[in-house]
C-alpha cells in the first residue's frame, strides 16, 4: 500500500460513486464475471442477488462465495450464480467491492450489467478499478502500470516481471533513494527553519556518499530500460533471402498459419509483412520481406529497398538459403546484409529436399515439415542468453517509468556536480529536490491529471 496521492475533496465530484463492468472478455466462456465497486455496492448487490439460502450478502462475512439467483428489474431469474463481496478499504480498489461469478454466455452478462445499472450503479469506465485503486492508495503508479502489462504479456518472461512490479518490487527499489534524498533536504530544512534548536549542523560533505549511492542506483535501473522495451515490445527480426528461398514459408511455420502467401513465382512478395511471435523466449517482431535482387519491376524494387531497411534496422536477421541450390551471388548478398546485423542465424531451407550445400552454423529447416524449427528456436534462445539476469520485476518496461527514472538520475547529477564546484547549500539542495520530484512521479506520489488519463486510458473496461 503507499499513501493516497489526493483526497476525497481533490477528486471530481468528490467522493466516488458506484460502478459496475463486465470483466471478462464478451465471448463464450465457461465463466463470465461482473465487477462492482463504490458506496452503494453493498445494497446494489442485495438488490439484484438472493441467496438460495441464508441473510443476504450485506450481511455475509467477506471473500466468501454464496450460490444463490441473479435477477432481472423486474424480479425474473436470469442466471444461478456465484457472488462474492470484500469491504473497503480490504479490497482492490480500497472501497467496497463485489462480483457476480455467472455462467459464460455474453447475453446473461450483459443483463446483469443492465440489471446493476437499474438497481443504482453506472457503467465504468476503461481502467476505472485500477484508477480508484491508485487514488485510494492501494498501489502507486508503476504497480497500476504492472496491472496492464500482466494483461498484455506475450511471454512467460514478460508476465513475471510485470507480476512482481504489481507486487511493487519498483517502489521498493525506488524507495531507499527517496528516503535518503529526502534525509538530505529535511536536514537542510531543519537547520534553516530552527535555528534555535539543537541541531547538527548541515554539512554537504556529509552527505555525498548518499548522493554517490543515489547515481549508481538510478543509473542501474535506467540501465534496464533497454532490455525492458526489447522484452516487452519484441527483437525486431528481419527475414531475409533472395526470390523463393523460403522465407514466406519459414515465416508461417513459425507462426503456425499461412499467414503469408507461398507461390513458386518468385517475387510473390512485394512488401513488408509483420507478424509478432515467441521462439525460444524471446519475442520477435518478425519482418518477411520482399526477396533480395535487381529487378527492374519498380513495385519490386520498392519491396527490395524496404527489405534493406528492415534489415538494417533489425537486432536480429534470419538470412535464408534455399538449400535445395547451389548458393548464387544473391545468396552471398543476403549472407553480407545478415552479418551486418547486431546478430543472425543463417537458415538452409527447404531441407526435406537434398542438400545442395552445407555451411558451419547453419540451421537447417524444412516449413514444409517443420523439421528443424527446435533446431531453430534453440539458436535464437542461445544468442539472447547472455545477457546477466536481472531481478523479477527490477526491469523497466516503458517510456514513462524510463524519463522518471532518468531525470532523476540528471538531477543528482547536478547535485554532485555543484557540490564539487562549491555552490552555496541551497543551490545543491534545488537539484536533489528535483531528483525527489521525477522519483515522485515514477511512483504517483505528486504525479498531473494528463500523465494518469494517459495511463488509465490504455487499460479494459473492467480492469
Amino acid at each position: 500500500m503507499t499513501d493516497a496521492p489526493m483526497t476525497d475533496a481533490a477528486r471530481p465530484g468528490g467522493v466516488f460513486d458506484t460502478i459496475a463492468a463486465i470483466s471478462t472478455g464478451q465471448v463464450l466462456s465457461a465463466i463470465g464475471i461482473v465487477r462492482i465497486s463504490g458506496p452503494d455496492t453493498l445494497p446494489v448487490l442485495d438488490r439484484v442477488f438472493r441467496p438460495l439460502a441464508g441473510a443476504p450478502m450485506s450481511a455475509r462475512p467477506d471473500r466468501k462465495l454464496v450460490l444463490g439467483r441473479l435477477l432481472a428489474p423486474d424480479g425474473a431469474v436470469l442466471d444461478q450464480c456465484l457472488a462474492t463481496v470484500s469491504r473497503g478499504p480490504a479490497s482492490y480498489t480500497g472501497e467496497d467491492t463485489a462480483e457476480l461469478q455467472c455462467h459464460g454466455s455474453p447475453v446473461v452478462l450483459r443483463a446483469a450489467l443492465e440489471s446493476l445499472f437499474a438497481a443504482g450503479a453506472r457503467q465504468a469506465k476503461a481502467g476505472e478499478f485500477t484508477r480508484r485503486a491508485f487514488l485510494n492508495g492501494r498501489m502507486d503508479l508503476t504497480q497500476a502500470e504492472a496491472v496492464i502489462d500482466l494483461i498484455d504479456a506475450q511471454t512467460p518472461q514478460i508476465a513475471v516481471n510485470a507480476a512482481a512490479q504489481l507486487d511493487g518490487a519498483i517502489r521498493r527499489r525506488t524507495d531507499g533513494i527517496y528516503e535518503s534524498l529526502t534525509a538530505i533536504c529535511s536536514h537542510y530544512h531543519a537547520v534553516i527553519d530552527y535555528p534555535d534548536e539543537d541541531i547538527e549542523p548541515f554539512q554537504l560533505e556529509g552527505y555525498a556518499a548518499s548522493l554517490r549511492e543515489a547515481e549508481t542506483a538510478l543509473a542501474r535501473l535506467l540501465d534496464t530500460f533497454r532490455r525492458g522495451s526489447v522484452m516487452k515490445n519484441g527483437v525486431p527480426c528481419a527475414i531475409l533471402g533472395r526470390p523463393n528461398a523460403g522465407k514466406s514459408s519459414l515465416l508461417n511455420a513459425i507462426l503456425g498459419y499461412e499467414r503469408a502467401i507461398v507461390t513458386d513465382i518468385p517475387g510473390t512478395t512485394r512488401d513488408t509483412i509483420e507478424e509478432r511471435a515467441v521462439l525460444g523466449g524471446t519475442l520477435l517482431r518478425l519482418a518477411d520481406t520482399a526477396g533480395l535482387r535487381d529487378t527492374d519491376d519498380p513495385v519490386e524494387r520498392q519491396g527490395v529497398r524496404r527489405a534493406r531497411a528492415a534489415g538494417d534496422a533489425a537486432e536480429l536477421v534470419l538470412a535464408v538459403l534455399d538449400g535445395s541450390a547451389p548458393l548464387t551471388a544473391e545468396d552471398q548478398a543476403v549472407l553480407a546484409a545478415a552479418q551486418a546485423a547486431p546478430r543472425h542465424i543463417v537458415v538452409r531451407s527447404k531441407a526435406d529436399l537434398p542438400a545442395q550445400w552445407d555451411m558451419d552454423g547453419a540451421v537447417a529447416v524444412s516449413a514444409l515439415t517443420g523439421a528443424g524449427l527446435d533446431e531453430l528456436e534453440a539458436a535464437v534462445a542461445a544468442l539472447f542468453a547472455g545477457d546477466e539476469p536481472i531481478p523479477a520485476g527490477e526491469t523497466l518496461t516503458n517510456p514513462r517509468q524510463a524519463d522518471a527514472v532518468g531525470r532523476a538520475l540528471d538531477y543528482v547529477r547536478a547535485a554532485q556536480e555543484a557540490m564539487a564546484e562549491g555552490f552555496a547549500p541551497d543551490a545543491v539542495l534545488t537539484e536533489v529536490e528535483g531528483a525527489l520530484a521525477a522519483l515522485g512521479e515514477l511512483n504517483g506520489r505528486t504525479v498531473r491529471e494528463d500523465v494518469t488519463n494517459g495511463i488509465f486510458s490504455r487499460f479494459c473496461v473492467g480492469k
